[in-house]
C-alpha cells in the first residue's frame, strides 16, 4: 500500500491526544481499521439521513462532534489557520457546489488539521434527464495519510447541515437506504443494510451499492462491506440542494476534520489531484458517482 513517507517516520511517536472543550470531541481513526469494520459510529440518529436526525449537543449525540466557536477556528486549541480555499466541485462540467478547503497547523508546525465542507448549489446535475436531479453528497473522503495515526470528527456549523453519522479508514463509501421513502418507513434500514459495514471487498472501490432502485429496500452482504484502506478517511453524512423526498435541503454539509502529522514546509505545496473525494451513493435511487476534487494532503502524500 502506498504509504506518506513522512508519516511513516513518526508515526511511532505520534500519539494524537486532542479533545475538544465540549463533547467527545476528535476520534482516534486507527490506521488497520476497528475490529470488525474499517468505520467507527458517530451519530446514530437519523437513519444516516433518511428520517429526522438529532443535532449534537454539547451533552447529546456528539460522539466525533466538536464545537469551535465557528468554522475559521481550529476544533482543537493550539492550532491556527494557514490555508483556506474554495474549490468548484464539477460533473460533466456542471458545477454543482463548492468544497471549502483548510488546513491548520500547531505551533512546533508537527501536526495539521484538515478540514472540508460542502455547499450545494441550485444546479441541475443531469440536463439530459426531465425534471431537476440535485446532486446529494453522501460521503466525503480525503486521502493522503499513509499509515498515521490520525484523529477525525465533525463540526455542525450551519442551521440546516447534518451530522456525520460515521468515520472510516477507508476509500470505500457504502450505501445505507431506508426501508422505504416517506414516513414512517425512512426510519427503518432497509433488510441487509449494516450501520457498520463489515471489512471486505477491494481497495480501490469508490461506491459499494445496489445500483437500481428496489423498495422495500434490500441488499447483500457483499455491498455492505468496506475494505480497510489507510490511506483514506471517508465521512458518511448528507448533504443536498433540495431532498428528493421534499423533506427539505441541508444545503451546507458538516465541517469535517482529520488531524494527522505534517511539517513546516509551505502548504501551497501540499495540494493533490483528487485528494478530495464527493460520493453519491444512491440513498434514495439516484446513481452511484464520485466527485473527485483537488485538495491539501499531508506533505509526502501519494495518491490514489
Amino acid at each position: 500500500m502506498k504509504r506518506v513517507i513522512l508519516a511513516m517516520a513518526v508515526a511511532g511517536l505520534y500519539v494524537l491526544n486532542t479533545t475538544s472543550v465540549f463533547a467527545t470531541g476528535l476520534v482516534a481513526i486507527p490506521a488497520a481499521g476497528f475490529s470488525e469494520s474499517a468505520y467507527t459510529l458517530c451519530n446514530t440518529t437519523g437513519n444516516f439521513g433518511s428520517s429526522v436526525s438529532a443535532t449534537p449537543t454539547t451533552t447529546a449525540n456528539n460522539t466525533c462532534a466538536v464545537f469551535p466557536v465557528n468554522e475559521a477556528i481550529s476544533p482543537v486549541a493550539g492550532y491556527t489557520l494557514i490555508a483556506s480555499i474554495n474549490r468548484n466541485a464539477v460533473i460533466g462540467g456542471i458545477t454543482i457546489g463548492t468544497v471549502s478547503d483548510r488546513v491548520w497547523r500547531n505551533a512546533a508546525q508537527t501536526s495539521c488539521i484538515f478540514g472540508a465542507r460542502f455547499i450545494a448549489l441550485n444546479t441541475d446535475s443531469d440536463a439530459g434527464t426531465a425534471g431537476t436531479q440535485y446532486f446529494e453528497v453522501n460521503d466525503i473522503a480525503r486521502g493522503g495519510f499513509g499509515s498515521a495515526s490520525v484523529n477525525a470528527g465533525y463540526f455542525v456549523q450551519a442551521s440546516s447541515a447534518l451530522p456525520v453519522y460515521r468515520i472510516g479508514r477507508t476509500f470505500t463509501s457504502v450505501q445505507h437506504r431506508a426501508y422505504g421513502l416517506g414516513s414512517p418507513i425512512n426510519s427503518l434500514p432497509g433488510a441487509n443494510y449494516l450501520a457498520l459495514p463489515t471489512i471486505g471487498g477491494a481497495l480501490t472501490l469508490s461506491i459499494n451499492g445496489e445500483t437500481t432502485s428496489v423498495w422495500p429496500a434490500s441488499t447483500t452482504a457483499a455491498k455492505q462491506s468496506a475494505a480497510v484502506n489507510a490511506n483514506w478517511v471517508d465521512f458518511t453524512l448528507e448533504s443536498v440542494y433540495s431532498d428528493n423526498e421534499g423533506s427539505g435541503s441541508s444545503i451546507v454539509s458538516s465541517m469535517v476534520y482529520v488531524e494527522a502529522a505534517c511539517d513546516s514546509s509551505s502548504v501551497s505545496g501540499w495540494v493533490k489531484s483528487g485528494a478530495i473525494r464527493l460520493r453519491q451513493t444512491g440513498q434514495e435511487g439516484e446513481s452511484l458517482v464520485e466527485i473527485s476534487v483537488d485538495g491539501y494532503a499531508p506533505p509526502g502524500a501519494v495518491l490514489p
